[in-house]
């Protein structure tokens, strides 16, 4: 695909007469220059001072394949997105942003790369209305400038007493808590920010479906933007064939399919009540082992839910469910004691880690420590040879997600080294520790971290190798 970029590229440039003028001032400067917005669905800058998020991940891979520098120019709101494009302040904008007619009146949309849902969403508890008749009379908030107020708009022509706010400082994400605090009746939102939000907020619920498959697409400006926007369109579409986009999609909405409402509340309610008394632990083990402490959490609490003295019907002990073997070969001789436990899991997922093969870039690299954790790294190894079996990337964890369960299947089973394996149990384990994480991130979101001399005999030397295949129930 680069390949055939770089010759069409050379094609137009070849000709000056034919040279787009757009596409020429990046390639000339240098620079790709992206208006997208601050939000988890689009662009973040985590606390380590590193860009994240959908947007970001495919306008670098983006920049990349145009071999040009990528300049972000992020803004806080919606409506501040189409003005920032058509004043020239960049050449694109990557924001998540819904292809509507009223939109294409000032911008060219490109290639969908996401199709989503609109949402109205209200609280369990408070009524759930059965159309929008119910809806008539009952308070919507929505953020000011985005689709939402275009289907509110439209539908008041069947609806004329419908009445709705529309608010320019906030995000959907500040919404949904105004609806959790019964402060406002409804508000809207794509099905990609609600499957996030909804973690955080577990009595919110959707009321209706306002619109089924909407597309998500790249803005150009009119005009000037499409050679531009043709070059996009064939790098989008060159991404979804060879996995890439449903890479960058695992990556930051792969977590959410799964949502267990009980399980989401019980969870927030035992960071109050449970983890406050291991909480320190976990820090030090964190800092010791160069793993991020509320990782290590997540991993306690999917393993016992924080209680010290779980045992499993497999005889797994102690918060973070290590077997006998596991503990003697890290030197613990009580693996119900909480700071045994905790260390003795975060030096064993550590281990995990660096055995993941080099070729493995994070977050794929987490999920596949945390899978080895799980269901032994020799089984990592044979769905990594399934994958390569089946033309699928071993270094990714969407290909290797599809092949662990493929370890449970006499076909697949008998041909690997390493044999049977219950492959989906990985699977779900890996995506249970990814919401308690995104969870417990935003919990802790305002704390600062904390930083403590540790214990220099709670860290024995690992070995060379290691021969322990199964660590966790």
């Amino acid at each position: 695909m680069r390949l055939l970029l770089y010759i069409s590229l050379s094609a137009l440039l070849g000709t000056c007469s034919s040279q787009p003028p757009l596409l020429d001032q990046i390639l000339e400067v240098g620079e790709l220059r992206v208006v997208t917005r601050d939000s988890p669905t689009a662009y973040v800058v985590t606390p380590d001072g590193r860009p994240s998020g959908p947007e970001y991940d495919l306008t670098q891979a983006f920049a990349d394949e145009l071999g040009v520098a990528l300049v972000i120019e992020p803004v806080i709101s919606v409506s501040e997105i189409l003005p920032h494009l058509m004043a020239g302040k960049a050449h694109m904008a990557a924001a998540g942003l819904t292809v509507t007619n009223s939109r294409r009146e000032y911008v060219n949309f490109g290639h969908p790369y996401e199709m989503v849902d609109m949402h109205l969403i209200y609280k369990l508890g408070t009524g759930k209305p059965r159309s929008l008749d119910d809806v008539i009379g009952r308070s919507i908030e929505i953020v000011a400038g985005t689709s939402h107020a275009d289907m509110l708009m439209s539908l008041q022509q069947l609806y004329p007493d419908l009445q709705w706010t529309e608010n320019a400082d906030v995000e959907v994400a500040d919404l949904m808590a105004k609806v959790a605090d019964e402060e406002v009746d409804f508000t809207i939102s794509d099905s990609t920010e609600f499957n996030i939000q909804r973690h955080f907020y577990p009595d919110l619920r959707v009321a209706l479906d306002l619109e089924v498959g909407e597309p998500l697409a790249w803005a150009f400006p009119i005009g000037k933007g499409d050679s531009l926007l043709s070059v996009a369109d064939d790098f989008l579409i060159g991404i979804d064939r060879t996995g890439v986009l449903a890479q960058v999609k695992d990556r930051y909405y792969g977590h959410t399919d799964q949502f267990d409402y009980v399980g989401t509340r019980n969870f927030i309610r035992h960071f109050e009540s449970r983890l406050p008394r291991y909480r320190n632990t976990f820090e030090e083990a964190g800092a010791r082992f160069g793993v991020d402490w509320r990782l290590l959490a997540a991993i306690g609490y999917q393993e016992s839910h924080w209680r010290s003295q779980a045992v499993s019907p497999t005889g797994v002990r102690g918060i973070m469910m290590l077997t006998e073997d596991t503990a003697r070969y890290l030197g613990l001789d009580d693996r119900v004691d909480p700071t045994n436990s905790i260390f003795g899991g975060a030096q064993y997922y550590a281990r995990q880690t660096e055995r993941v093969a080099d070729s493995v870039d994070e977050p794929d690299r987490t999920w596949m420590a945390l899978a080895a954790y799980n269901v032994g790294f020799n089984h990592i190894k044979d769905a990594r040879q399934i994958t390569e079996w089946q033309g699928g990337n071993p270094d990714t964890w969407v290909d290797i997600s599809k092949a662990l369960p493929l370890l449970a299947q006499r076909k697949w089973y008998t041909r690997v080294p390493f044999g049977y394996a219950r492959g989906w149990e990985p699977v779900l384990y890996v995506n249970n520790i990814r919401s308690y994480y995104n969870i417990l991130k935003w919990l802790t979101r305002d704390d600062e971290p904390a930083i403590n001399e540790l214990p220099a005999e709670i860290e024995p030397e690992f070995t060379d190798e290691i021969s322990l295949e199964e660590t966790s129930t």
